[in-house]
């Protein structure tokens, strides 16, 4: 393979330097409708008012470009993950702090993402009860897969391995998202 890795003379660190903040990748994962992309903007927009950079990658917008035209087979589904691994992985490089939601509902491709992200990589899991998300269903989903009409439908007929080393944060009710919010501003803020 006629590849070679170049290192180039500004680093990680001296990034992170001009931008006065610590990298890390912020990696929510949980059902549909549990609130990952509601709490990713929410905490993009409070860090943004702090003045921290920040970039949220997002299931739903990398599917209609980064990884348009993959479907949700397993194989399919662990090329997303990796693919926006990859993605938060530059982005980090670039001292930024990455926001990423998604489903991600097995525990080999977050384990995935960890190794290729590495360090300051905060493991997050959404838990919103299955109820709950069914009574969102902000875009018709559940009713769907219930229906027959989704096959392989995360929470329905598709497993969803709970996280083992992430931080869990509850997200019921409207109330959670200030108070979930705050503790990941929290954890950044050590993390700097």
């Amino acid at each position: 393979m006629n590849i070679t890795a170049h290192n180039f003379k500004i680093s990680k660190s001296d990034r992170e330097k001009i931008k006065n903040q610590k990298a890390c990748t912020i990696w929510m994962s949980g059902l549909s409708g549990s609130g990952k992309s509601t709490i990713a903007n929410q905490l993009e927009n409070t860090l943004n008012s702090l003045g921290y950079h920040t970039y949220i990658l997002d299931g739903d917008n990398t599917r209609l470009g980064l990884n348009k035209g993959l479907g949700f087979s397993e194989e399919d589904r662990i090329e997303n993950i990796r693919r926006v691994s990859e993605v938060a992985k530059i982005l980090n490089d670039a001292g930024i702090i990455t926001i990423c939601s998604f489903i991600s509902p097995f525990e080999k491709n977050r384990t995935q993402a960890h190794e290729i992200i590495g360090e300051n990589f905060i493991e997050v899991f959404i838990d919103a009860d299955l109820s709950t998300c069914e009574e969102r269903d902000p875009k018709g989903l559940y009713k769907k897969a219930r229906a027959g009409e989704i096959k392989d439908f995360t929470g329905i007929s598709s497993p969803f391995e709970t996280p083992v080393n992430a931080i869990v944060l509850k997200n019921n009710t409207e109330e959670d998202l200030e108070k979930n919010v705050n503790l990941l501003i929290d954890l950044i803020k050590n993390n700097n």
